[in-house]
């Protein structure tokens, strides 16, 4: 198993490119964007609907009315998606560009809405049709995005612009300089959307779905699943946050799945699709990749080893909230050999009994997409919309995961344990050498210092001129969270000038000038050079950090605000 983990050692270089990817990380972040999107109209979703689980209907007018936020916003959300995914592509290109050369996201967004349209939707009487400006359009806007980067980059870069004289003012002749690279993504969107229809009689968008539909269906089967399970938990192990690689090519799927669960519902039919965002949450990740939700339990409840126990206490809370960068740093379970296996297993046994409750025991696959912070065992129930099934499932999982962990967890409690009673041997015998060494003497006695107060900042004697502001990035906004409540504890007990502001990868362009240091957790350590780019053109500090690390930081305040001063 050692000689396993050293060879995938040996390959984690290459996986942390994947990870940097420019389109891969596009899209995560075309997607991030517009969660508060997808999560405020499921809350319409759930007031519509939730109530008939206890025998309440709504009138259908009433009914309708509470849906109308829903329809108007998932229902837009491939164009809503087409722009931030562009946007989030030009910034990752104007980052390598020179600034007369730099791209303008506003131009591009609203080439990628309009190519978008072009591609997804059909001309009806007095309208146009809406069917594929929703889920069902996401795949056909992930490339409206990127084809019309790509186009104004061509356009802008080889300076094949309309140029206007000095005196003109430079928003309007930003505006003019647009004009050649817009006219361009319509023709070329226009161009396609011809030869589909003409051919295949259809929009490009819906001939893209019947291309993937097989895709689509290999998803949801057992291999498929495990694929998808197995990769989001691989990279992770290895210390890449795995769903930033993997769930840009599944999202799509995802997402026309929950839509295509909806609609069944809607209708009166059993919900069946398996891979969706609630499944990927709650069952895939359920309290963390890796599905390490009973894994803090087990630590805390049954270790011999005193370092586990107390691992566990302190990262049971995080855990449960799937934030679970804790126990996988603090384990550590992170590139240790004993873990790999329940770490690539739990996910793919958790997501294939949940194909067995909908498709052999006929359990509600889930309808409501809630935030992926909610408890695995109270998200389940409530995205399945209170199916009795879903209460089995959410409690099967934590005996299977439990079940699954347990003797690898034994395991490595008892290494840790022995280790830690050799060490205390060890070190019984050193002072029991120093003691017959040492004659202790009244007048060598060193006098006892006073205690350090409270009231004292620890460690640390540099001064802050003015407030810093710092600003903690991972992957989702939870980890960051973690450093963020720390350094904020510790410069408020010490009435230090000093803010921290938690934030996700991706989502940091347009405010990163507001800081004078940025951190980077663990999961996205592997963007250092992509954002330092930024960091050193703003004059910003940029520091990473390491697993253990990261974690000792997030429990000790006090430490943590030493590491930050220690930077200014």
């Amino acid at each position: 198993m050692n000689s396993l983990i050293a060879q995938i050692e040996k390959a984690q270089p290459f996986f942390e490119k994947l990870s940097r990817n420019k389109y891969l990380r596009a899209i995560k972040d075309g997607f991030t964007a517009s969660m508060p999107v997808i999560l405020f109209s499921s809350l319409f979703m759930l007031v519509a609907n939730l109530p008939e689980v206890f025998g309440y209907h709504w009138s259908e007018a009433t009914k309708a009315w509470i849906m109308k936020p829903y329809s108007y916003t998932m229902g837009i959300v491939g164009l809503l998606v087409a722009s931030n995914t562009s946007k989030a592509l030009t910034d990752s290109f104007n980052g390598d560009l020179p600034n007369k050369h730099k791209l303008n996201s506003n131009s591009i967004s609203m080439g990628a809405i309009s190519g978008f349209l072009i591609l997804s939707v059909g001309q009806i009487e007095n309208g146009f049709a809406t069917e594929f400006m929703g889920t069902s359009g996401l795949i056909t806007s992930f490339i409206a995005a990127i084809l019309t980067v790509h186009i104004y980059k061509f356009f802008v870069t080889r300076e094949i612009i309309i140029t206007m004289p000095e005196e003109v003012p430079p928003n309007i002749s930003q505006a003019f300089a647009d004009i050649a690279p817009f006219a361009a993504t319509i023709s070329v969107t226009l161009l396609v959307d011809f030869v589909i229809r003409s051919t295949f009689g259809t929009s490009f968008a819906e001939w893209l779905i019947g291309i993937f539909q097989p895709l689509f269906t290999a998803s949801d089967g057992y291999l498929g699943l495990a694929i998808i399970a197995g990769a989001m938990s691989f990279f992770w192990f290895i210390g890449i946050h795995g769903p930033s690689i993997v769930r840009p090519a599944t999202s799509a799927v995802e997402y026309l799945n929950i839509d295509i669960n909806i609609q069944t519902h809607l209708a009166g039919g059993r919900a069946t699709k398996l891979l969706t965002d609630p499944a990927r949450a709650f069952v895939m990740t359920f309290g963390g990749t890796g599905a390490t939700l009973v894994v803090p339990y087990l630590f805390m409840f049954f270790s011999k080893s005193k370092r586990n126990k107390a691992v566990g206490k302190a990262t049971f809370i995080p855990s449960t909230f799937a934030v679970n960068e804790p126990i996988l740093f603090g384990a550590p379970i992170i590139l240790n050999p004993v873990f790999f296996i329940p770490f690539i297993l739990a996910p793919i046994i958790n997501i294939w009994i949940f194909k067995i409750f909908v498709e052999v025991l006929g359990m509600t696959a889930f309808i409501f997409v809630l935030p992926w912070t909610i408890p695995g065992p109270i998200g389940i129930p409530i995205a399945a919309g209170f199916h009795p099934l879903s209460f089995v499932l959410a409690l099967v999982l934590i005996v299977v995961d439990a079940l699954i962990y347990f003797p690898f967890f034994k395991v490595y409690d008892n290494q840790v344990y022995d280790n830690q009673v050799y060490e205390d041997e060890l070190a019984a015998e050193t002072n029991k050498d120093e003691n017959k060494a040492i004659d202790v003497q009244e007048e060598n006695t060193v006098p006892n210092t006073p205690e350090i107060s409270d009231d004292v900042v620890p460690t640390t004697n540099i001064v802050l001129d003015d407030k810093k502001h710092v600003l903690v990035l991972c992957a989702g906004g939870g980890t960051s969270g973690l450093l963020s409540n720390a350094l904020n504890k510790a410069s408020e007990k010490y009435d230090a000038p000093l803010e921290a502001t938690a934030g996700s990868y991706g989502s940091h362009n347009d405010i990163l000038k507001d800081y004078d240091l940025v951190v980077l957790a663990p999961q996205v350590a592997s963007n250092y050079e992509t954002i330092k780019k930024d960091t050193d053109k703003l004059g910003i500090k940029l520091i990473k950090t390491k697993g253990q690390e990261y974690i000792s930081l997030t429990n000790d305040p006090e430490k943590a605000m030493d590491f930050v001063l220690d930077k200014f």
